[in-house]
């Protein structure tokens, strides 16, 4: 049974580069002389690969980046520190779930209950990009945040902000695997 095309797909780049690096041998080999113009194509097949190559990487990088965290990272710094202390000084943890049809969220306190959270959002999308990036709509029952969503198998973030009654704010990604509860 052949190969699919998507597996050939991968070892292109190798063989472009077989090919490169093999075509003075087989030139010489065919005129039994090495000559300059022999030497021009061999650098030109060179540098098409290697800058094809480049280009190629370049694509695929942009194409699954999802881009900025924050628009001004010299403004964002500025504040971090001070946001960081106060959201420390809440003293949250929070412990994510999915069970295949919906994604809890228990967010407590110091002593092991329920904070007291004004609002909260979060946005639940895969590591690489930003294609099934996903915002539930959560409420709030018996302590734990509950949102209806559907998750394939793999590796999630879900960047949550949080809202205390104080007004500071709570941010954090959580990274979720879902696995075979996932459909």
């Amino acid at each position: 049974m052949p190969a699919p095309l998507s597996s050939l797909a991968a070892y292109l780049p190798v063989l472009a580069v077989a090919a490169v690096f093999g075509l003075p041998f087989l030139l010489f080999s065919a005129s039994r002389r090495f000559t300059g113009r022999h030497m021009l194509i061999f650098a030109l097949a060179m540098f098409g690969v290697i800058i094809g190559v480049n280009i190629w990487l370049a694509v695929k990088a942009v194409g699954t980046f999802p881009g900025l965290e924050t628009p001004n990272s010299y403004v964002a710094s500025q504040v971090f520190d001070k946001e960081r202390v106060a959201q420390d000084s809440l003293g949250w943890t929070v412990t994510p779930e999915y069970d295949g049809k919906e994604l809890t969220l228990m967010i407590r306190d110091r002593q092991g209950n329920p904070a007291r959270v004004r609002s909260l959002t979060a946005t639940v999308g895969r590591p690489t990009h930003v294609r099934d990036d996903q915002t539930p709509q959560f409420t709030y029952q018996d302590g734990i945040f509950r949102a209806p969503i559907k998750l394939a198998p793999g590796t999630w973030n879900i960047h949550l902000t949080a809202e205390a009654w104080d007004g500071t704010l709570f941010r954090q990604r959580i990274d979720h695997y879902a696995g075979s509860q996932a459909q």
